[in-house]
């Protein structure tokens, strides 16, 4: 078989791993040392023009969670090592809860964007030039309850973020909208080089809901693009396989599987291909979407203006724009990479390979036994085939139009991540003794 992309030609029939050429994802286990392990990365490089960019009143939807608390953190130039140099004049948090996540310098407000009511008022008063919608629920299942949750967060609540930003007098300029890059998959089928001509995958076709409610959401953001009477400008962004600090999938699963000494277990042949992002890659790609969208809104705001309208093939208003690490790579060799910056240099010693066919019956098992005893899955059918499928992208798009390059590489990400999570281990241990 081979795989060919703008990132990956792999011989996996005919050529072992290790001759792969050189145009081939990177493998991840050659690239982070054990010497070099939870040590923070070096400043990134900003791409040409990045300095003393304007973004007015920043609003981040979910700004204490995940995703939302590093894009606080960077449009208050906040990141350890990182000399973004953006300019907001002021950053706001909308969140469910704001204990967590706080980042010095920013302001907080609770409120539940499925009340509609209350969110509509309270984005009216706040009046940002733009504002930058990260929450949704983490896809975690697929029972009636995880699908109402997604669909009263993710489409719902999305509805009542528009409408809140339509208003006129809440006088918002620019919504940025974080959707998921698996719109554009069944959660079945492998995904190569897949980039924004790829149709969203919608209805009966589509196997996991919350996949369903993210397209959902994207479609009423892309929607209101331009739309009067408020002449809102929105985009929508597909990040792929986000980790990082404050992760509570991919890494923390890792990690836990490390814990509890599951490491020496594979599913599939590990000659599937991956991409996994950099958190604060994924906050800097929502920066620069919202400073375009800034800037079409000054062109259009005045006749006189000195800011140029963007061509068709320019525009980032109504657009979807696919975010990667722009390195794709083997699935387990990333998991293996994680537990080496954790300190585990196993390798693939004494590996048991299991079969998807056989992953996912066990996944089926555990699904039942954890509806028995009522406790969350640990683990799923859905991950058993998203860690043996292939699926990767084509990210020309955001480099071409947003500018967008990574400004950690997915080693530096791996070790700035794990680096965090093992000083919140030595941070209990204090606590506990």
């Amino acid at each position: 078989m081979r795989i060919t992309g703008a990132q990956v030609t792999c011989d996996t029939e005919t050529t072992p791993r290790k001759d792969v050429t050189q145009n081939s994802p990177p493998i991840i286990k050659d690239l982070i040392s054990p010497t070099t392990t939870a040590m923070a990365a070096p400043p990134p490089t900003p791409p040409p023009g990045d300095h003393g960019r304007e973004l007015g009143h920043v609003v981040v939807i979910g700004g204490n969670g995940f995703l939302g608390h590093h894009i606080v953190a960077q449009a208050l130039n906040r990141v350890d090592g990182a000399a973004l140099a953006w300019s907001a004049s002021a950053v706001t948090s909308i969140d469910l809860a704001c204990d967590r996540n706080r980042v010095p310098g920013a302001a907080y407000h609770e409120c539940d964007i499925a009340d509609a009511p209350a969110l509509a008022a309270l984005v009216a008063r706040l009046r940002p030039d733009v504002v930058v919608h990260t929450a949704s629920p983490v896809a975690s299942g697929e029972g009636p309850v995880a699908r109402d949750l997604y669909r009263r967060v993710n489409v719902g609540g999305t509805r009542a973020v528009v409408d809140a930003c339509q208003q006129p007098a809440a006088a918002v300029k620019a919504l940025v909208y974080t959707s998921s890059a698996s719109v554009v998959s069944d959660n079945r089928s492998d995904l190569l080089n897949a980039d924004e001509r790829w149709p969203v995958i919608r209805g009966e076709l589509q196997h996991e809901y919350y996949s369903e409610s993210k397209a959902a959401a994207e479609e009423i953001v892309l929607a209101a693009n331009r739309h009067s009477p408020s002449n809102l400008l929105t985009t929508s962004l597909r990040p792929a396989g986000i980790f990082g600090e404050g992760d509570v999938q991919t890494l923390a699963g890792l990690l836990r599987a490390l814990r509890a000494r599951r490491t020496n277990v594979q599913l599939g042949d590990n000659l599937n291909i991956f991409d996994f992002t950099y958190v604060g890659n994924v906050a800097h790609a929502h920066l620069l979407a919202a400073h375009a969208l800034l800037a079409t809104a000054a062109a259009f705001s005045s006749a006189s203006s000195t800011v140029s309208a963007p061509l068709d093939h320019e525009r980032v208003d109504g657009e979807a724009f696919f975010v990667t690490n722009d390195s794709p790579c083997y699935f387990w060799d990333f998991a293996r990479a994680v537990w080496r910056a954790a300190g585990h240099d196993a390798g693939t010693a004494g590996v048991w390979r299991l079969s998807r066919t056989l992953g996912v019956a066990l996944g089926f098992l555990s699904e039942v036994f954890s509806s028995i005893v009522g406790r969350p899955a640990t683990f799923t059918r859905q991950r058993a085939v998203i860690s043996t499928m292939t699926r990767y992208y084509n990210i020309t798009k955001a480099k071409t139009v947003l500018r967008y390059e990574p400004l950690w590489s997915l080693p530096e990400g791996v070790a700035r991540g794990v680096g965090w999570f093992l000083e919140q281990d030595k941070r209990d241990t204090v606590k506990a003794q």
